[in-house]
């Protein structure tokens, strides 16, 4: 009975001292982040940018002058990337 004590008390006591680190160590990554954001580092990919005729591409694209592999090729953009300019492309041409 006295071992199963001092096994579940030294549990406890490990369980503390991870808990207690684990909240550090939370702790210093979110001060780092902030000092991060404060120098202005940008986290995350890097946004890649449509070319200068990407409406001149869609219109090609949309009267079916060019498939859209082509499209995608001529821009170097992949299909998701693509599509996510073509519904920004689009919001911004109806305002």
């Amino acid at each position: 009975m006295l071992g199963t004590f001092i096994s579940d008390l030294t549990l406890q006591l490990l369980s503390f001292v991870a808990q207690n680190e684990r909240e550090s160590i939370r702790k210093r990554q979110a001060e780092g982040i902030a000092s991060a954001k404060a120098r202005g580092v940008k986290f995350g990919r890097p946004v890649k940018k449509p070319p200068d005729d990407f409406s001149k591409l869609v219109k090609e694209w949309e009267s079916g002058k060019i498939v859209f592999e082509e499209a995608l090729e001529r821009t170097g953009l992949k299909e998701s990337s693509f599509y996510r300019r073509l519904r920004e492309f689009r919001a911004n041409s109806e305002k």
